[in-house]
């Protein structure tokens, strides 16, 4: 394979895991709501080293257990992020 062609897998792969974060984002949101209705708090740091804790066992690779948990620090961040706006949102 030619460079062009892993940059072309790169971008439908790109693609994929966009909807796959979108995906996510809307169970977040989800989630969010019904800790809102709950009165639970937005950051739970048991759940968040429960999702660590789980991306590192199902890694396949290449990336190694601090790489990809580095990964997953930044989605959990933006999900909470998300959460605490929309939370913010339909409080005013």
């Amino acid at each position: 394979m030619e460079i062009s062609d892993w940059r072309a897998r790169i971008d439908a792969l790109d693609e994929e895991i966009v909807k796959l974060i979108s995906r996510r984002a809307e169970a977040a949101r989800a989630i969010g709501e019904l800790k809102r209705t709950s009165s639970l708090p937005v950051y739970e740091p048991g759940r968040e080293q429960a999702v660590f804790d789980h991306v590192r066992r199902v890694n396949p690779g290449p990336l190694n257990e601090a790489e990809i948990q580095h990964v997953y620090e930044r989605i959990v961040d933006v999900m909470r992020t998300l959460q605490k706006r929309e939370n913010e949102e339909r409080i005013r």
